[in-house]
């Protein structure tokens, strides 16, 4: 015999689902109060505003779907972008300073990993901690400076060519796309993926059921460090300057993207796919809102009121399904 399930439970059962909805209503509503929202080119510029962010937010999924947070992504990927552009002005090889500026993101990830497993400290304090640490070695390392890019490489992702002749598109989408598609596979075909789950759900008893809890959790901040790195590349194919001072509030924003795409703040329990659509959540609002020529600050306003409605809705779920 076969339980239908309402909408309502439906939505609930599956994270992604509900931000979807929310992402087609709002695409409509600007597409009808606006008059450029839906030309192809201001679409393209909209999910090109939002690569930087939604790769950030990617690592930030991992981490958080183990029931941790990571509020030092953003200053890890800027580290990331000055070394990058910084070494090739020094005369180093552009892809070579790419690697060196990922795996730099890789280790300082794998950093926070270790004083969160090996130490058995909270994730907000260690990374809230390792955000002034990065944020200071940043702009030390930077001594006020920006750095332009001028390596091909660096600037690859940035590179733009049309679909069917008039659809803009970058190196730097397919690539987000490529490392969603691999991370939603990975978290959900792969064992690691499984304990990922497992240990966000409970970590008491993934343990018990012989999952190496620490090692989980330290693979999750390493993968998420290297994810940081990626980002510091998107960010220089879409600006070709490395500034100490950008993405200032590219933590809250990724954060953001994560919530409002479902994934549950309580650990074990989000998508990939929903982060995505949260990304693109929070660039069409910022689009939308200042073609409608809403204020910067109300447009704040409005995405934290999303944020807390998100929460709110992990909230009431997981009550429901207890």
């Amino acid at each position: 015999m076969t339980t239908r399930v309402s909408p309502s439970e439906l939505i609930l059962r599956t994270p992604a689902i509900g931000p979807a909805i929310a992402l087609v209503v709002a695409i409509a509503v600007f597409g009808l109060t606006t008059d450029t929202f839906l030309e192809v080119d201001n679409l393209s510029l909209v999910v090109q505003q939002s690569l930087v962010i939604g790769t950030l937010a990617l690592g930030q999924t991992l981490v958080i779907l183990t029931a941790g947070i990571d509020l030092a992504n953003a200053a890890i990927a800027v580290l990331a972008t000055l070394l990058i552009a910084k070494l090739t002005l020094t005369g180093a090889n552009g892809l070579v300073a790419l690697v060196v500026g990922v795996l730099v993101a890789g280790a300082i990830g794998c950093v926070t990993g270790g004083l969160v497993t090996g130490l058995r400290l909270p994730p907000f304090i260690v990374t809230l901690g390792l955000l002034t640490i990065v944020t200071a070695a940043s702009r030390l390392y930077a001594q006020g400076q920006s750095f332009p890019v001028t390596d091909g490489t660096l600037g690859w992702l940035g590179t733009t060519q049309y679909l069917f002749g008039q659809i803009e598109v970058t190196y730097g989408m397919a690539v987000m796309l490529a490392m969603f598609l691999g991370l939603w596979y990975a978290l959900s075909s792969t064992a690691w993926g499984k304990h990922v789950y497992a240990v966000g759900n409970d970590p008491e008893a993934a343990r018990l059921s012989g999952i190496h809890v620490r090692r989980t959790v330290l693979s999750v901040y390493l993968v998420a460090g290297l994810t940081y790195g990626i980002a510091a590349w998107q960010a220089l194919g879409r600006v070709p300057n490395a500034d100490p001072n950008a993405f200032q509030l590219g933590n809250l924003d990724s954060i953001t993207a994560v919530v409002i795409g479902g994934t549950s703040l309580f650990g074990g329990r989000g998508s990939v796919l929903g982060t995505l659509v949260g990304a693109l959540i929070v660039a069409v609002l910022r689009s939308g809102l200042t073609q409608a020529g809403i204020d910067n600050l109300y447009q704040d306003v409005a995405t934290g009121a999303l944020v807390i409605a998100a929460v709110a809705v992990d909230r009431f779920s997981r009550g429901r399904q207890r």
